[in-house]
Order: C-alpha cells, then structure tokens, then sequence
C-alpha cells in the first residue's frame, strides 16, 4: 500500500475540521484556503468520509461538513481504511477474489507473514493516533489558530 493523496488530503482537512473549528460545520472552501488543497479533490475526498461515518455534512448557504464523532474517537487508521479501501502493503495478503488466491504461492511463501505482520503493526500504530491527538500536536508547535468569526459570540 502506498498512502495516495486521498489519505494525506483527506487527513489534512479533517484535521482541519477539528483544529479550526472544533469539529463544528466548515465550509469546503475555508478548508480549501487553508490546507492549500482543491476544494473539488476535498469534495471527492469527503464522499468517502461520510460513507465511513467520519464526517457528515449540512447544505445550504451556511452549511458544510463537521465530524460525525468526538476528536478522540477518530483515528488516522479510520481516515487511511475509509480513503483507500484496501490497507495491505502487499497485493498478496489480501482476500481472495472471485475464488481465486491473491497469489498462486499463497501456501508455500516463507514471506507472506511478514507482510501480513507489517500491515497490522502499521495499522496498530495508525489506529493508535486521533485527531486528538494532532490538535494537541499542533498546539504544542505553536500552530496558529484563527478562529472561525462564526463561532465568536458577542456581546
């Protein structure tokens, strides 16, 4: 598996959802002008997102998407299976389709296991970060923080 830019992207602008808004609604083209991503490849991204229960969105003039759980509750293992699809390093590992073995070496590969160990360990690690904790990382290296104006109230 290579991580493709859909899950670099689509880790950035959740991300973004989080740190800039507190994982309230956030309009594409906000996390656009931030992250330095096309609004329309963000679109395409977000699909995926919501189909995985990551993020969900509101229409209209005032709408945009917020995240669909608590910052703590989504892992960058979550954002990697749901834009990806399919998470083994290696074609081999993977199920089998349409009956057939994903590789006709399947029963005598000495090395198959560790590529299987790998996948789960990366995993494990992946699983293992949320987006809690990127916003606290992205405090403690002083990350600016520009308020969305819509969440300031005043009196």
């Amino acid at each position: 598996m290579k991580i493709s830019t859909k899950s670099r992207y689509g880790l950035r602008a959740v991300f973004d959802i989080a740190y800039y808004s507190g994982g309230l609604s956030t309009q594409v083209k906000d996390i656009s002008a931030r992250q330095a991503i096309s609004a329309r490849y963000i679109e395409q991204i977000f699909q995926k997102l919501k189909k995985a229960g990551i993020i969900k969105s509101i229409r209209g003039p005032s709408g945009g998407y917020y995240l669909a759980k608590q910052f703590d509750e989504i892992s960058v293992g979550d954002i990697v299976r749901a834009t990806e699809g399919n998470t083994q390093l290696v074609r081999c590992t993977g199920p089998a389709k349409n009956g057939k073995k994903p590789c006709e070496r399947v029963r005598q590969c000495v090395v198959r296991d560790v590529w299987i160990e790998a996948t789960d360990r990366l995993m494990t690690y992946l699983d293992s970060v949320t987006l809690q904790d990127l916003c606290k990382e992205a405090l403690s290296k002083g990350v600016e923080r520009v308020i969305d104006k819509r969440l300031i109230c005043y009196m």
